[in-house]
C-alpha cells in the first residue's frame, strides 16, 4: 500500500510574526520557514505505518514556489521515499489545494491520504474535508490514534471532539487529518539529510494537472491584534469585586 502525505511550508512556529508595512500580509522575507507542525505529525504517522510493514511507500507532496522544495527535502530526510512538488507562484486557497491533491491521488492511487488538520499560517482547517468530499472518500479528522487493518482494508481512528474521544471505522481508501496528540515527530539525522538529496522529486504545474488556480477571497488588510493592557495587583477581594463591578461591568 502507498501512503500520500501533504506537507506545507510555513513561517516557523517559534518566529515572532511581523506585518508588512503596507498591511498586505505577513512578512516572509528573511524569515525562518519550516514544515507545518501538523504536517510533521502526519508524515511521522505515515512513516510509522510503513515501518510496521503495513505500507510499502510514503510519498510527500507540497505545493507552492520553488523554495517549497526545501520543506519537501526535510520530509525526505525524515524518511519519505520520494516527493512531488506542484509549483505555483501564488498563494493557494484550501479548495485549490484540494483540487490539486485530487488529481495527484488519481495519478498515484494511494491507499490513503494523510495530512495535518490545519496549517499554522492561515488556520483554515478545510483542506482535508474538501479533498475527502471531492474524492468521495470517508474521512477521519482530528485523529489522535490511527490503527490500520490491512486484511479488512479498514482504518480505525480515534478523533478528538468537544465531549472527549470518538472512534470511527473507515473503509480504505480514506482521508485522515492529524491532531497534536497523535505522535511526536522524529528529527532528521545528518545521514538521512544527505540521503534525501538523492531521493527523486517529481514536478508538476497546476496546468499539467488540468487544475485552474483561482481565489474567491481578497485580502483587504492585515493588522495586528490590539495590545493587551498590563495587569494590576489588587490588595483585597473587596477591591477585586469593586473593579469587576464598576470598571469591567461583569457583575
Amino acid at each position: 500500500m502507498k501512503i500520500m502525505v501533504a506537507v506545507k511550508r510555513v513561517v516557523d512556529y517559534a518566529v515572532k510574526i511581523r506585518i508588512k508595512p503596507d498591511k498586505s500580509g505577513v512578512e516572509t522575507q528573511n524569515v525562518k520557514m519550516s514544515m507545518n507542525p501538523f504536517c510533521e505529525i502526519a508524515l511521522e504517522e505515515a512513516l510509522k505505518i510503513k515501518e510496521s510493514g503495513l505500507a510499502k511507500e510514503v510519498v510527500a507532496v507540497t505545493m507552492g514556489p520553488s523554495n517549497c522544495v526545501d520543506t519537501l527535502r526535510t520530509g525526505l530526510a525524515m524518511g519519505a521515499d520520494r516527493g512531488i512538488h506542484v509549483e505555483a507562484a501564488r498563494d493557494l486557497v484550501p479548495l485549490s489545494v484540494a483540487k490539486v491533491l485530487k488529481k495527484l491521488v488519481e495519478v498515484e492511487n494511494p491507499g490513503f491520504l494523510i495530512l495535518g488538520k490545519q496549517a499554522i499560517d492561515d488556520d483554515c482547517n478545510q483542506t482535508g474535508q474538501m479533498i475527502a468530499a471531492l474524492l468521495g472518500w470517508p474521512q477521519g479528522t482530528f485523529a489522535s490514534k490511527v490503527v490500520l487493518d490491512k486484511e479488512k482494508q479498514v482504518a480505525t481512528v480515534d478523533r478528538e471532539v468537544d465531549g472527549g474521544l470518538e472512534t470511527l471505522c473507515l473503509d480504505l481508501p480514506a482521508v485522515i487529518t492529524t491532531d497534536l496528540r497523535l505522535n511526536q515527530p522524529r528529527y532528521a539525522t545528518l545521514p538521512n539529510i544527505m540521503k534525501a538529496k538523492s531521493k527523486p522529486i517529481k514536478r508538476y504545474t497546476p496546468e499539467e494537472l488540468n487544475v485552474e488556480i483561482k481565489s474567491d477571497l481578497e485580502v483587504v488588510q492585515v493588522t495586528e491584534p490590539p495590545k493587551r493592557k498590563a495587569g494590576v495587583i489588587l490588595s483585597s477581594v473587596d477591591e477585586l469585586i469593586d473593579k469587576l463591578k464598576n470598571e469591567a461591568h461583569v457583575i
